[in-house]
């Protein structure tokens, strides 16, 4: 349970990457506990005024020196939290800020926990839920797409889109609930034509935020690619050479990948999450077994799959091999790249041996590319196909994209809701059958903003924040 009566404090910067670090301070008594670790010549940080900054020199218990810095000060409710606040900036010594915060602990402060200056944030009306999470957001986002969409969610964008839905679902159930008190003179408050098409145009609404949540989880976490195919293709070698470091294991022994290896890389702007995975083939070895299964299921779950093949292998093997892997695709909805790989074996007969080599396609669109993962042959131009792979994928530039998960399963439920209202519409039933149904609805989307969230699930939000955030 938050309690906003202490004095929170915690690094804000990580000790010993720079220069300065910086350590944050919130709560009534952070001018009176700075005052107890800080000396100022003049004037205490007590009686400074807001957004200033003051140098001093931040004190031992015994009084000697510990280090000189700048207090910035900020005063409620003009702070990120609302909160009297303060933040100071001394030298990035792993000793230094360790002894500062313990120096603040014992004049009266306490640890941070994670999240905690945006949770009382949160709390103090400084933001609602949707931005709250979108500082996280932020500071994880690893492009430009990423950051520009949650930057926009943090600035408001997202939750104005829903704060006007649920303005205008809150009247029309305001008038349907109206319409109770006058049961008995069957009077209509609600026009119920009206009613309709604001239910159509909030599906619409809802549907789009919906729709555009593949799109945005892939911006979050990684357009998740699997690379899969049979044993000894080189799917590790390949991880390794898009990557730029051995993070698989290499081998000529069959079988040597037994589970899933992920790792994440930036190509044109846009973050991708490669997974290898073991290799498909019959085994009787109950671990592989395991392994192979989480490769089908890594496949189809993937937006892009890289279907690896052996070039020196018979063609009848990668037929079967291809074969396999369209049967467990969905190649309406997943990109399918068909690599040949070591081509750099062929040697002098590698001309010919790629016009026989070809390989049976399920459908024209599917792109093939003979590459080396050994030498890097052909694999600027497969980072080519997976940067061009986004750039249709993108929405209109002022879409409000979905990255978040429990978005989107709140966006869902109230779209339920609202099938229910419109289902009952048609059926021409009670006002309070309607009333209730939109009620739901309004519930599911309070949820996104933090206006009806309860404290477990605050806390589970909050708890994957970083220290000093």
């Amino acid at each position: 349970m938050l309690n906003i009566e202490d004095t929170i404090c915690a690094p804000a910067t990580v000790p010993g990457t720079g220069a300065i670090a910086i350590i944050r301070m919130s709560g009534k008594d952070s001018f009176r506990i700075a005052d107890k670790v800080v000396s100022c010549k003049g004037s205490t940080i007590s009686e400074t005024e807001g957004y200033k900054l003051r140098y001093g020199v931040a004190l031992e218990a015994d009084g000697t020196d510990l280090d000189t810095v700048l207090v910035s000060v900020f005063r409620s409710p003009h702070s990120y939290t609302g909160e009297d606040s303060v933040e100071i900036s001394c030298h990035s010594s792993k000793f230094v800020v360790e002894r500062l915060l313990q120096r603040l602990v014992d004049s009266g402060a306490r640890m941070a926990g994670p999240g905690e200056f945006t949770q009382r944030a949160f709390v103090n009306g400084k933001m609602d839920l949707a931005q709250a999470e979108a500082v996280a957001d932020v500071i994880s986002s690893q492009n430009a797409a990423a950051h520009r969409v949650a930057y926009s969610q943090l600035k408001g964008g997202f939750s104005k889109e829903l704060k006007t839905l649920r303005d205008e679902l809150l009247k029309m159930t305001s008038l349907l609930e109206l319409e109770l008190d006058f049961s008995e003179e069957d009077v209509e408050f609600a026009s119920r034509r009206e009613l309709s098409a604001l239910l159509d145009g909030a599906l619409r609404h809802i549907h789009s935020l919906t729709d555009s949540f593949r799109y945005g989880n892939a911006l979050r976490n990684g357009v998740p690619v699997a690379i899969v195919g049979a044993v000894n293709t080189g799917k590790s070698t390949l991880l390794n050479a898009l990557v730029g470091d051995d993070r698989a294991i290499v081998s000529d022994i069959a079988g040597t990948t037994r589970d899933t290896v992920e790792e994440t890389m930036t190509i044109g702007g846009h973050l991708f999450r490669l997974i290898d995975t073991a290799g498909l083939r019959t085994t009787q070895d109950e671990v592989e077994k395991i392994g192979i299964s989480r490769s089908y299921k890594k496949m189809s779950e993937a937006e892009i799959v890289l279907a690896l093949l052996d070039v020196t292998v018979p063609e009848d093997e990668n037929e079967h091999s291809i074969s396999d892997i369209v049967n467990n695709l969905d190649v309406k909805s997943q990109k399918l790249i068909v690599l040949l790989n070591k081509v750099d074996v062929l040697g002098s007969n590698i001309n010919v041996s790629l016009l026989n080599n070809t390989v049976s396609s399920p459908d024209e669109k599917v792109t093939k590319l003979y590459i080396s993962a050994k030498t890097g042959f052909g694999l600027d131009t497969l980072r080519t196909l997976l940067s061009d792979s986004q750039k249709t994928a993108t929405l209109d530039s002022g879409q409000t994209i979905v990255t978040n998960l429990r978005h989107y399963h709140s966006l869902m439920s109230a779209a339920a809701s609202l099938e229910n209202v419109r289902s009952s519409l048609t059926t021409s039933q009670t006002p309070d059958l309607l009333s209730e149904d939109l009620r739901q609805a309004l519930h599911h989307l309070g949820t996104i903003l933090g206006e009806v969230t309860p404290d477990e699930v605050l806390g589970n939000i909050f708890e994957r924040f970083c220290i000093g955030k």
